[in-house]
């Protein structure tokens, strides 16, 4: 098993998609004899274990909740003989540097769509568009000298082959999930712990409340429809989300960050998971869902389009179309049971373990 060096601008505290990505990868890389360490900026409430390297980092002002990271190269991780980026930034940076003083193999994942987020963090349109073009091009400097690119999913390959304008070979492969984590299990307790009991099917969702993720879409369709919409996580977005749901008379509840334990719970409380992001590169959250039983409703854009199997996993609604959603929520909730059962039987296909098999086969071939 190779020495990895894994560069990130995220990494815990912080919780989100990237940040599990790489925590489960490498679990799994080190249990099964390797060694894989993890660079990334220094933030308040983590210690550090074995072979965790914080570095030097500064509160990115656009974007609430991240941190920018020196391009810092530790000592400890010099002897790597496989480098991975995970953000083409800062911290990338330095991962790209080690990786051409070393002479080693650069392998660069793709986990956020930059130029979509461009409108989010731009004061106009046109700033929007410049921002958008000078990203795409940055990245495609980035990954262009990469020896491997990965992408989570067909349809952010699609985008970096398409759109951006990457020539390195792109490789699909799923963040996966932990499987041995996310199954159905019990849920009185958490039911009774947060006061959820009641008639109503349960509609949630979880993670950063972020503008991107256009959760007020999620609250505009509850609020004529006799359900209970249950968010958990936290983020800038909240409190006009909280406002939303008061003034429209949509019953919703807000549980703020849930400890990791509850996930599985959380999921398996929900009657439908619902994912309004239109920006995803894979959608993990939605994959978590669905290993405990749970159907997705999601926008049909981005790599949700893939994520969710209409009829299968759950549906799609078209992104914006308030309507259109409310009847995919509807249909969801008619056909829960079969859509269950499909869930279920495709938990080993999106599993952390076979994401880890197919990165080890790249590492290999690059070598």
């Amino acid at each position: 098993m190779e020495q990895v060096a894994a560069f990130t601008d995220t990494y815990l505290p912080t919780v989100n998609g990237v940040t599990y990505t790489i925590a489960s990868w490498r679990e799994r890389w080190e249990r099964a004899g390797g060694r894989m360490d993890v660079v990334y900026p220094n933030a308040d409430g983590h210690r550090p274990s074995d072979g965790e390297h914080p570095v030097g980092s500064l509160p990115f002002p656009f974007y609430d909740g991240f941190r920018l990271g020196t391009p810092t190269i530790p000592k400890a991780v010099r002897d790597a003989e496989v480098v991975h980026a995970h953000t083409p930034f800062s911290i990338g940076l330095g991962g790209l540097r080690l990786a051409r003083d070393q002479n080693v193999p650069l392998v660069a994942s793709y986990h956020t769509p930059t130029s979509e987020y461009a409108e989010y963090v731009s004061p106009t349109d046109s700033v929007a568009s410049l921002v958008g073009r000078i990203s795409e091009a940055y990245e495609r400097w980035f990954f262009g000298r990469a020896d491997a690119v990965l992408a989570p999913s067909t349809a952010t390959r699609d985008h970096l082959k398409n759109e951006v304008g990457v020539d390195t070979t792109v490789e699909v492969v799923p963040n996966g999930i932990d499987t041995e984590r996310f199954q159905p299990v019990e849920t009185d307790d958490f039911l009774d712990r947060h006061g959820l009991r009641g008639e109503r099917p349960l509609i949630g969702y979880t993670g950063r409340h972020g503008y991107e993720k256009r959760l007020s879409e999620l609250v505009a369709a509850a609020a004529d429809m006799d359900v209970t919409v249950v968010f958990g996580g936290d983020g800038p977005a909240r409190e006009e989300l909280e406002a939303q749901a008061e003034n429209i008379g949509a019953d919703a509840r807000f549980l703020g960050f849930l400890d990791r334990e509850e996930m599985p719970a959380f999921y398996s409380a929900l009657d439908v998971f619902a994912f309004p992001s239109p920006v995803e590169t894979q959608g993990l959250v939605a994959l978590e869902a669905n290993a405990c039983g749970t159907p997705v409703v999601g926008a049909d854009a981005g790599a949700l389009a893939n994520t969710i199997d209409d009829g299968e996993t759950g549906y799609h609604y078209e992104s914006g179309n308030i309507d259109d959603f409310k009847a995919a929520i509807r249909r969801t909730l008619a056909e829960r049971e079969q859509l269950r059962e499909t869930c279920l039987a495709r938990r080993d296909a999106v599993s952390v373990d076979h994401a880890v098999e197919k990165l080890r086969d790249i590492y290999d071939s690059i070598r």
